[in-house]
């Protein structure tokens, strides 16, 4: 069940939604047709990441026969003008603006011309090699891009009631069909999308083909181990569409075992909670308990031992991918932008099957920290890679360390990330309530108004509230009194107390379930006063992390902090933290927005005042150390100020 129009009043979101629309939109678009000059940077040091331009929209041209020419960039390089689309849908959804609408229906007119006949859609295949299409099913992301279009297609329809862009969709979802369905040649893309694309396809439409065929590649995924390797020996092409792909196992593309057999993370991780994201959506619209149990497995090994306190996942840049239980490291890790998007994505589905508190607190903690973090302050620079802990010189000179960028790139030559952020931050009223059988969750704390389907009729919904600087919230509840429902609001695992009044008078404590606090059997008018305990807060790992052991990560509500040179001077590894010690927290308002910062008791190591021995004997000489202030600043507002070093993890006194 939907919930009606959310409109955010939320002074923070607000300004991210705008930023969206003002600056994002129309600098990716500039980008998208090379009409800026900008510095595209590899996301590491690797000389076959194409970053002359972006040439996105170009290719297009090309392929509908506009222009002549030759198609640049990844074979995947599409995805990126259709998550620009799907940015610009729900940017309309919030506001309607002509000229924008006309923009992007210029397009939606590309994109159907550059289809073929048959309703086959990819510019590199046509352009370049139109005998490999789905040849290489590995390498070629025919199917993510199509599934992009898919998700982008269903958005711009319910924005704009454009029917070319739902049927361009739809003409493209039956080639697919008839090419790789049920009952045309095995296969399945080797990186996940088109389920989550074919689902929403489903949910726009209603047509049950969409469902059973998106369910197909779920079902199919894995069930042939082989089927990449004898792929490619089959190919015709003479070069590799992605070089070095085929060093990977089976498991980097999920396809180790059908995905209803898997119980760990493993791979790449945005292909893993795409999967998963696609799972929990055909788990909750049929009710396969399989699929959900699978996705249940998946997100325990993820939440309990492969993701990162800022709801960062990936451990490696080799491949991108997760690699062993505890394994976090925090100056050579991935956490890819676009793994915590599809990790938001993930909760969300999750909470339709099952009104758990602890998807919203992965999602809230993946939304305010990771995902915020992907996007410099101003809208216009992008981290691919977010770290925990960076130091310039190692991102310069050491190899292995490369793609830890400590500033956000202009562009980057893999762009996936950029219009990702674009598309979520847009749409992020979708994730505040579920609603559901006569229940809706409040998942995320948002100044915001709706309107909620209950069986007497609809039920208006607001939020007030300055979170995540305080942790009251106050909710008007507007009820038929025919049509009473229940009303969840998320008790987030961070908080150590809180209180909940309805009209005025304490609300029954043995109301709390899996997380929620639920006010029961709404009708009529009421007010709800929720007050969560922000204080700063030290978190310690379990101590199988190897990366944090005797360290500790000060958070605040839903946001994790982090120590920046700007604020501390250099060589940070030389600070510890008191946790017996006095923390202060100061509202600020200047070059990093309106924030809480903190500071902390701590020490600073001396360095000695010989420092020609690089080693010296352990009794020679007692470590000095010096009484110090840390000053601790949201992680999402880190390397807006110039390139510095930051932490996350921070020694222990």
């Amino acid at each position: 069940m939907k919930t009606g129009k959310t409109v955010i009043t939320d002074p923070f979101w607000l300004r991210y939604r705008s930023l969206v629309r003002h600056e994002m939109i129309p600098y990716q678009w500039k980008v998208l047709n090379d009409e800026i000059d900008v510095r595209i940077e590899r996301e590491r040091n690797d000389p076959s990441i194409p970053n002359e331009k972006s040439h996105a929209l170009e290719n297009f041209r090309i392929a509908a026969g506009i222009h002549e020419g030759h198609h640049y960039g990844w074979v995947f390089q599409d995805s990126d003008v259709y998550k620009w689309l799907e940015a610009v849908a729900w940017s309309l959804m919030e506001e309607p603006d002509e000229d924008l609408k006309k923009l992007a229906d210029s397009v939606v007119d590309l994109i159907a011309l550059a289809q073929e006949p048959d309703g086959y859609l990819g510019t590199y295949f046509t352009i370049e090699e139109p005998d490999r299409k789905y040849k290489s099913l590995m390498n070629s992301h025919e199917l993510y891009c199509a599934g992009h279009f898919m998700e982008a297609a269903a958005a711009y329809y319910e924005a704009t009631g454009s029917r070319k862009v739902l049927e361009t969709a739809k003409k493209l979802a039956a080639h697919i069909e008839r090419e790789l369905g049920p009952e045309g040649t095995f296969g399945y893309d080797g990186h996940e999308e088109v389920e989550i694309g074919l689902m929403k396809l489903y949910h726009l439409t209603g047509e049950e083909r969409y469902l059973r065929l998106g369910s197909y590649f779920l079902r199919i995924r894995g069930t042939d181990a082989d089927f990449f390797g004898d792929q490619q020996k089959t190919d015709s092409g003479s070069e590799p569409l992605i070089g070095g792909m085929g060093v990977f196992s089976r498991r980097y593309f999920q396809a180790h075992r059908p995905p209803v057999q898997q119980d760990t993370a493993e791979g790449h991780a945005v292909r893993m909670v795409y999967l998963c994201t696609a799972m929990a959506d055909a788990a909750a619209s049929e009710g396969d308990k399989e699929m959900l149990e699978a996705c249940r497995r998946i997100w325990r090994n993820i939440v309990d031992r492969r993701m990162y306190i800022t709801g960062g996942i990936g451990s490696t840049v080799h491949g991108e991918a997760f690699t062993f239980d505890y394994d976090l490291p925090n100056d050579t890790m991935y956490c890819e932008t676009c793994a915590s998007v599809g990790l938001v994505f993930f909760a969300s589905q999750m909470l339709r099957s099952e009104s758990i508190g602890e998807y919203g607190d992965v999602m809230e903690r993946a939304l305010y920290n990771t995902v915020l973090a992907g996007t410099a302050l101003d809208g216009k620079h992008f981290f691919y890679v977010n770290p925990l802990e960076v130091n310039p010189s190692a991102s310069m000179w050491d190899p292995g360390k490369s793609h830890v960028k400590p500033v956000r790139p202009q562009w980057l030559g893999c762009a996936c990330c950029p219009p990702n952020l674009a598309r979520l931050l847009a749409s992020v009223d979708r994730y505040i309530y579920t609603v559901k059988d006569d229940r809706c969750l409040v998942n995320l704390y948002i100044s915001s108004e709706t309107e909620v389907p209950v069986s007497g009729g609809t039920a208006r919904i607001t939020q007030e509230t300055d979170y995540p600087k305080s942790g009251t919230v106050r909710i008007r509840v507007g009820a038929p009194e025919n049509g009473a429902f229940d009303l969840g609001l998320r008790i987030p695992g961070w908080s150590r107390t809180y209180g909940v009044t309805l009209d005025g008078a304490a609300a029954d404590e043995s109301s709390f379930e899996n997380g929620y606090f639920y006010i029961r059997k709404l009708a009529g008018e009421h007010e709800i006063v929720l007050n969560l305990g922000m204080k700063p807060r030290l978190y310690k790992a379990d101590p199988r992390v190897r990366a944090d052991l005797g360290k500790a990560a000060m958070t605040r509500g839903p946001l994790v902090y982090c120590l920046e040179e700007a604020d501390n001077g250099k060589d940070l590894h030389l600070l510890s933290i008191d946790p017996a010690g006095e923390v202060q927290e100061e509202e600020e308002k200047g070059e990093l927005g309106d924030i809480i910062r903190i500071t902390a008791a701590g020490k600073r190591i001396r360095e000695p005042e010989e420092t020609e021995r690089l080693y010296r004997s352990a009794d020679e000489s007692a470590v000095q150390e010096e009484t110090v202030r840390l000053r601790f600043i949201p992680y999402y507002t880190w390397a807006n100020r110039g390139s510095n070093e930051m932490c996350v993890w921070v020694r222990t006194i």
